[in-house]
């Protein structure tokens, strides 16, 4: 007998509270293990429409509801007991007649409207209000059906308009909601290709994104208890196209925030693994912290494939730099953001009758300089400053050269190599070498890598089919300033897709965060991101933006929405509470402290605890997700920070300094996934207009 569990029971057991999710896996353990055993108490249920459905006793109040045949047991729903006896009579398990998909269906239940004519004298009629048009009106039935729409809810399909869709998508399967909503945003959804009759309507696409099967307990046990990850699990087949197609040269997915491009580069490089048997797959990001979460996310999609886990080497950017290079050039002392300030500041002062401050020259030396490689005065006078857009003369460029000179000398005297240093000689040694380390690289968060990174993974195969892909978001670069991809050798054009389907986000989260950036970015080269057509695939409630008086109340307030939403099911480590810099990090405490929740303050390592909620600076954020976030301290010269502003050269400076504070705000408030609160001190950032003050709060 198979024995799979359906996404619908897992979203259900998160829901629970925490000794209530334990007695549930007990029970699901038990009967994986046995499903016959008689101690296992089974209730037929009568007022079901699906007489396969079965309800399970977990414990006096909670009851399991399975799908019970001669072949298969399927894990569907737990929850108190008349909310599970009311959700199985609602539900029905069927094959889509078009499709071949199994699908649980929400039973479309037929009322007929009695009217009964009353004879009285009335009033001229009111104006009638212009309705909005239905959407899918012109859609025959066997298009929508072609999209997955189960047939009885076909006539409701074609009557939504703008206002009732997204209730309606949150009755239909993923697949039918999915391109419903991309077709009402203008787009055109991949019809999926009929499978023939004799085919386990399981093993579809589609129904293996919501229905998994589990070979032992220790399978179970690693989803019940990583529900958060079961995108690992779950790929959508809009995403797989891009995972398994064989591109001519270096390839980039895009998307906003929550569209899956991590999901997407770790089934990239467990694809190319398994196509190619003696390939080493490097994956790789630009921090620690997202290589070990990455890491994290790998084991739990091929736990049990070790031997292909041995040919994908998951590291930080700097981690695998510095091994490659001690293997190829030899040792190596790395020079310290602070070494370099010193240097700076020591330059500076030999070099008279400047005005330059020091956080310039840092920026400078950093993003220009340091960043290029830049080894004469007649490269720097000619660079194109592409992220640097202060206007500099000629003789203000002599003056800097001279400081950046003995900056050059001084790392020399002292045997240090900077990162930018090291990637860039590890790029030449690579170039030279028959024997490249790795076959194939597979890059997340791809928006914040370096030129010099750039220029290693050139050398690595930007000019072999397959070798480079890359994964990112130009909405969420806050680390690196923009530059030319083409010009490093790392073409991507005809080879950039976008992902539209936001499946961590909701409807009311994203929207709303989305305001903080335009509807399209575009890099350097003219690769452009279009945002105005991604769509959420659930409905949420919407985000509360509240402004207040003072540190106390914002206190007060957040501390009382955290407490509420505990008390509503969220556990204490669905919770994260972001602020712009650690000099805000007391408030946060303060309002974690009013809730009455544990609570960890997140370092460099970003490791969330169990039963704690989250604090952490914006720029942790990345790569962390939760159900419930908080976004504190969005002050007037906070974000965007005054202390960058007033470094600023020129306007065109000062504008990259805004979009990187958006880009900030924009990763804290997509961390969330279905509750999301903004608050501020008067007077509030103004980057809150955007955002979409609430009037009530």
């Amino acid at each position: 007998m198979e024995f799979r569990i359906a996404d619908t029971f897992t979203d259900s057991l998160s829901r629970l509270l925490g000794d209530e999710q334990k007695a549930v896996k007990t029970t699901a353990f038990d009967l994986q293990l046995n499903p016959a055993n008689p101690g296992m108490s089974f209730h037929k249920l009568d007022k079901a429409k699906d007489k396969n459905f079965w309800s399970v006793r977990v414990s006096s109040d909670i009851r399991l509801i399975v799908h019970r045949s001669t072949g298969s047991l399927l894990l569907c729903y737990v929850n108190h007991h008349d909310k599970a006896y009311d959700w199985a009579e609602r539900r029905k398990l069927e094959t889509h007649p078009k499709t071949g998909a199994a699908q649980l269906v929400e039973i479309r239940e037929t009322v007929k409207e009695v009217i009964v004519p009353v004879y009285v004298q009335t009033e001229l009629p009111a104006p009638r209000i212009a309705l909005k048009p239905p959407l899918f009106a012109d859609k025959s039935d066997d298009e929508l059906l072609g999209y997955g729409v189960p047939a009885e809810w076909l006539n409701d399909v074609r009557q939504a308009t703008e206002d009732s869709l997204l209730l309606l998508a949150d009755r239909l399967p993923a697949e039918a909601a999915e391109a419903l909503l991309e077709l009402a945003t203008g787009g055109k959804p991949r019809v999926a290709q009929p499978v023939t009759p004799v085919t386990n309507p399981f093993d579809h696409p589609d129904a293996q994104r919501r229905f998994r099967v589990m070979t032992n307990v220790e399978e179970l046990q690693r989803a019940l208890d990583f529900p958060w990850e079961k995108w690992t699990v779950f790929l959508h087949p809009e995403q797989r196209q891009w995972v398994e197609r064989d591109y001519t040269g270096p390839a980039r997915i895009s998307g906003s925030a929550g569209t899956g491009k991590t999901i997407v580069a770790l089934h990239r490089a467990v694809h190319l693994a398994r196509t190619h048997p003696e390939a080493r797959v490097l994956l790789t990001t630009f921090s620690d912290t997202l290589a070990n979460a990455l890491h994290t996310k790998l084991k739990r999609l091929i736990g049990s494939e070790p031997r292909l886990a041995e040919r994908i080497d998951v590291h930080s950017l700097n981690a695998i730099g510095l091994r490659l290079y001690k293997s190829h050039c030899g040792p190596v002392n790395l020079a310290s953001r602070e070494a370099v300030r010193e240097l700076l500041g020591e330059a500076s002062k030999v070099v008279a009758g400047h005005k330059f401050s020091l956080h310039f020259l840092l920026t400078e030396w950093e993003q220009v300089v340091d960043a290029w490689q830049l080894e004469a005065w007649e490269s720097y006078r000619d660079v194109a400053r592409l992220g640097r857009k202060t206007r500099l003369p000629e003789t203000q460029r002599t003056v800097l050269w001279s400081i950046f000179e003995q900056v050059r000398d001084g790392l020399k005297q002292r045997k240090l190599t900077t990162h930018a240093g090291l990637f860039t000689a590890l790029a030449s040694a690579l170039a030279k070498s028959k024997h490249p380390p790795f076959d194939f690289a597979v890059v997340d968060e791809a928006q914040d890598i370096s030129v010099a990174h750039l220029r290693f993974f050139a050398a690595l195969g930007a000019e072999h089919a397959n070798a480079l892909f890359f994964a990112g978001d130009l909405g969420q670069r806050i680390f690196q300033q923009p530059f030319s991809w083409k010009s490093l050798g790392v073409d991507i054009r005809g080879r950039s897709r976008n992902l539209r389907i936001n499946y961590r986000t909701s409807h009311q989260i994203r929207q709303q965060a989305d305001r903080l950036l335009g509807p399209e970015v575009a890099d350097v080269d003219g690769n452009s991101e279009n945002r105005s057509d991604t769509v959420s695939v659930f409905n949420g409630p919407p985000p509360v933006i509240r402004v207040l008086k003072s540190e106390d109340e914002e206190a007060n307030s957040v501390g009382s929405w955290i407490a509420e939403q505990s008390k509503a099911g969220v556990l204490p480590h669905e919770f994260g509470v972001f602020v712009r810099s650690p000099s805000q990090l007391d408030r946060a405490q303060a309002a974690v402290k009013a809730s009455g929740l544990p609570f960890k303050i997140l370092d460099e390592h970003v490791e969330t605890a169990s039963g704690h909620v989250s604090i952490s600076t914006m720029h942790l954020a990345k790569g962390l997700e939760f159900r419930a976030v908080v976004v504190m301290a969005c002050d007037d010269e906070i974000i965007p920070l005054q202390e960058r502003i007033e470094t600023v050269g020129d306007d065109a400076d000062l504008q990259e300094v805004y979009d990187t504070e958006r880009h900030l705000l924009y990763v804290a408030c997509t961390r969330a996934r279905d509750h999301l609160l903004v608050t501020s001190v008067e007077p509030a950032s103004e980057f809150l207009d955007d955002l979409g003050k609430s009037p009530t709060g």
